[in-house]
């Protein structure tokens, strides 16, 4: 069997392999009649519209560990693929493709365009999942969800009949965020607030009477058009007896009253204000509270209507010149200053958006919000992994405002109310009668008995925001609002795995649709991960860039590699990571540091299964415990040390730690010390301890398979059956190793790691003497500790095997002329390496030297730096204190470099 594994291990076969094998044998399918612990992951799913980016491998890499590990554990696991409609997204590209046919989606009418969008996402809308199979993730395919597909669709108008029934969605005329591009209202959580540098322009406004005028100060003079007020604050003694008197709007020549309200900042501008309560959210509220005419002067795309005179048709930043302009010319002008302030953006549609009134679909957010807050302060549900999310988590949820659900688009859900045209004459208005219902047959009963049978109803054509329906992705996926097994087995979900950047977007919402409609909390943790930054730490982000690829460094290292070193990246929970990469070759460090990995796992395991004499670790049987010799009991201590800190780690959300601490056993423990330390019992054929020997590593490399294969599945997976010969099951479904208390010996691994260091100072010091590799050399080991000496002694073999060593003595007193020798210490055991006959004294004294002398040159610069008040008290902190560590370690060298040279003489 062995002689059919490559020399050399190919990622791209094996990976592709196994990726097809376990979807098309179902491997990862859920059973809900399985029955036993549960253990549910939903996808955060990505937009139809987007392709593979370091993000969604990051954390799917993160995902993939947790449930792979949970499923060995014997739960009964479910990963629920799935993905978004992305109504902005989807929209934007299909109204490009119409732009190019000279065309828009208004002329080629709804039922077409929906019918092209369906057809794009059937063509287009796959690149991302086929991509995600691309990491090797173990979802249940057979599950795969789309956002509108019949199922998730029926729970969207289920939610939408119930909240509105429930007095919990309205409808109404209120100020929204409108975002010109789209031309779509878009919710508080989708504005980005950008600080700009722009310009704060003062205008006089004329008092009623004549005598005189305000001055007021904007950065948006273009809206003054459609003013209502000038406000001031009460206790400002400037501005008192002006309150309750009248202005004259330039331009317009409408009259309007001068207020007075607490909102007004007196030291904002000249602490008097104009109010557009149609086009600001402060404006909007002092509206209310006056009782002020709300004046609209903006047309869905941002240009000016026919409220705004002769600027009627011009883009609002055309508009905004010429409104200056006009009021220069007019002589209202006093100055311009410039000015930083913030501007919110369309998150979506990167353009400034325009506070619009407008009428649109609210739902109430408080009642929602307090049976979140209730779970949070009272359950301690959702707990947040790390725990500081919960603050900001609560903050968000005691300052949301009511959520704007509707957006004028054609992709989407659209709005289950249906309008009573016939009643109104055909034309829909803020005060046209409306019914909410599951669908048209239900809304036209209701509306004939409410109304007649004459009646026309046309369905509101807006669409629900898409946050509305991925907020019931935790349970809607599961078959809600029916009452599925799937539901009953899976939900809530053990955990959420997300950025902090959508804890507002989506991990607010879900909290709050699940608890009013299930009344519990959609998952018990989430887990919120960090970013990855680029190789310069900053984030990757499309307008920067400074995104890469993970689909090219799978490419050139295999996707085992790249998961392994992004989970090995993380530092601690919530950390940001930095990944390094070469742009210019599309090489990095970090991930070619795994694929090394990988390949020292091949070559080991090969090595290990060429020694098996053909037999798996089933047939070879478990090793007599009576006939382990010490570095065997030494690995086995070791394994079932690393066992215990992996699946403590795993159940705490160290991945990262986890991943590290396997890489160190694997690397040294295995691969360096004990395949090392038993090829002279292997090549014995006739020792009694070869049968041990093979045993104890079939035994600890099948376990490493099982520990290693949440992060790196694809390579374990591969090797297990060639190691185990099974063709009837798979590694992924294996138990995972629990640990045996009573095999680990903090004494043994002490003990083993005196022999290693030992052996390491060994063969460091023949390196350094320049002693030929084959050369067998005499060395003295002296100690006063019996039991250090007691230790070497147990592990002479071992030294002499792995040093070559030819004669060692192992003494607590030196007698006799030892000559010229190289020393080296470990712990109180001094190291001695006689030279006599092995290599040019005179030779190795002039190395020596040169070192010792380049090392004093070193403590010398670093020496000076730290002395230069200049740099004491400039450079940054981290770099002080490196410095100081680079000399230290410079001191420490020409300390052991100065006894090598007086040891020589």
């Amino acid at each position: 069997m062995t002689s059919d594994i490559p020399t050399q291990y190919d990622p791209k076969t094996t990976e592709a392999k196994w990726q097809e094998y376990w979807e098309k044998q179902h491997v990862f399918k859920a059973d809900p009649e399985k029955g036993g612990e549960t253990y549910c992951i939903v996808i955060p799913p990505p937009n139809v519209t987007g392709s593979l980016h370091m993000g969604h491998a990051f954390e799917s890499a993160l995902i993939d560990t947790l449930i792979r590990y949970h499923r060995m554990t014997g739960k009964n696991t479910l990963w629920l693929p799935g993905t978004d409609h992305a109504s902005i997204a989807v929209q934007a590209i299909l109204d490009r493709q119409l732009k190019a046919e000279k065309t828009n989606r208004y002329e080629f009418g709804r039922e077409k365009f929906l019918d092209r969008a369906w057809k794009w996402k059937e063509e287009s809308g796959s690149t991302i999942v086929n991509q995600l199979r691309r990491l090797g993730v173990s979802v249940d395919w057979t599950r795969e969800r789309f956002t509108m597909d019949e199922g998730l669709s029926h729970a969207v108008r289920v939610a939408f009949v119930k909240l509105y029934e429930d007095g919990l969605i309205y409808r109404g005329k209120y100020l929204v965020n409108w975002c010109p591009e789209s031309r779509s209202a878009v919710s508080d959580l989708e504005v980005e607030n950008k600080e700009v540098d722009g310009n704060l322009w003062h205008f006089r406004y004329p008092l009623g009477d004549g005598s005189g005028y305000l001055e007021v100060a904007t950065t948006r003079p273009e809206t003054m058009l459609g003013d209502t007020a000038v406000a001031v604050n009460p206790n400002d003694d400037r501005y008192k007896h002006f309150i309750g008197k009248t202005l004259t709007l330039p331009i317009m020549g409408r009259e309007i009253p001068i207020i007075a309200d607490e909102l007004v900042d007196p030291e904002f501008g000249t602490g008097c204000v104009k109010v557009t309560p149609a086009h600001d959210p402060n404006d909007f509220e002092m509206g209310k509270r006056h009782d002020l005419p709300f004046i609209n002067i903006m047309n869905l795309d941002g240009s000016l209507n026919e409220n705004a005179g002769e600027f009627a048709g011009q883009d609002r930043f055309v508009a905004r010149k010429n409104v200056v302009k006009k009021l220069e010319e007019l002589g209202f002008l006093v100055k311009i200053e410039p000015y930083r302030h913030s501007v919110p953006y369309s998150d979506r549609g990167k353009v400034p958006v325009e506070p619009l009134l407008s009428t649109q679909w609210f739902v109430k957010i408080e009642p929602l919000a307090t049976k979140a807050l209730t779970c949070l302060d009272e359950e301690t549900s959702p707990r947040f992994v790390p725990e500081r999310w919960a603050k900001v988590y609560r903050d968000w949820l005691v300052k949301l405002r009511d959520w704007c659900i509707s957006r004028q688009l054609w992709w989407g859900h659209q709005i289950p109310a249906w309008y009573v045209v016939s009643e109104t004459g055909g034309e829909i208005t803020e005060n046209t009668p409306y019914i909410v219902a599951l669908d048209e047959s239900q809304a036209l009963e209701k509306a004939r008995q409410k109304y007649g049978e004459t009646i026309r109803l046309e369905q509101d054509p807006d669409v629900l925001d898409t946050w509305f329906s991925s907020g019931l992705w935790p349970f809607s996926t599961m078959g809600w609002p029916e009452e599925t097994l799937d539901l009953q087995t899976y939900y809530p979900n053990t955990v959420l795995v997300t950025g902090f950047d959508i804890i507002f977007f989506w991990v607010a919402r879900m909290t709050m649709m699940a608890g009013y409609f299930t009344g519990q909390m959609p998952f018990r943790d989430v887990y919120i991960h960090g970013l990855v930054r680029d190789e310069n730490g900053k984030k990757m982000s499309k307008s920067a860039n400074n995104g890469i690829d993970p689909l090219i460094l799978i490419e050139k290292y295999g996707t085992d590699a790249l998961r392994y070193t992004l989970i090995r990246e993380v530092a601690g929970a919530g950390q940001d990571i930095s990944l390094q990469y070469n742009r210019k070759t599309d090489e990095s460090e970090s991930v070619e540091a795994s694929r090394n990995f990988a390949n020292k796992i091949w070559n080991a395991s090969r090595f290990v299964m060429m020694n098996l004499d053909g037999k798996t670790p089933s047939e070879l049987g478990e090793p007599d415990v009576n006939a382990l010799e010490l570095s065997d009991r030494w690995i086995l201590s070791r394994f079932h040390r690393t066992v215990q800190q992996t699946r403590d780690y795993l159940e705490t959300y160290g991945m990262g730690e986890a991943a590290k601490g396997l890489y160190e056993f694997i690397w040294r423990d295995f691969c360096d010390w004990y395949i090392e330390l038993v090829k002279t019992r292997l090549w014995d054929k006739e020792s009694s301890s070869r049968i041990v020997a093979q045993q104890t590593l079939a035994i600890v490399l099948e376990g490493i398979l099982k520990l290693l294969h949440p992060f790196m599945p694809h390579i374990t997976e591969e090797i297990w059956h060639n190691l185990t010969r099974e063709t009837d099951a798979v590694l992924a479904l294996q138990a995972y190793p629990v640990a045996d208390p009573a095999r680990i010996s903090e004494e043994l691994e002490e003990t083993f790691d005196l022999l290693i260091e030992t052996i390491r100072v060994l063969r460091n010091l023949r390196a350094e003497a320049g002693i030929k590799p084959g050369a067998m050399i005499v060395a003295i080991l002296r100690s006063n500790n019996p039991r250090e000496l007691e230790t070497l002694t147990l592990g002479r073999t071992y030294l002499q095997d792995l040093a070559k060593i030819e004669n060692l003595t192992l003494t607590d007193n030196l007698a006799g002329e030892i000559g010229q020798a190289i020393a080296g210490v470990v712990g109180t055991v001094e190291i001695l390496i006689p030279l006599s006959g092995l290599v040019d004294i005179s030779v190795l004294h002039g190395k020596l030297t040169k070192n010792l002398a380049k090392v004093e040159g070193e403590i010398k610069s670093l020496g000076d730096r730290l002395n230069n008040p200049s740099f004491v008290e400039k450079a940054p902190a981290a770099l002080i204190e490196k410095t100081r560590a680079a000399l230290e370690e410079a001191v420490k060298q020409a300390h052991i470099l100065q006894e090598r040279l007086k040891r020589l003489q």
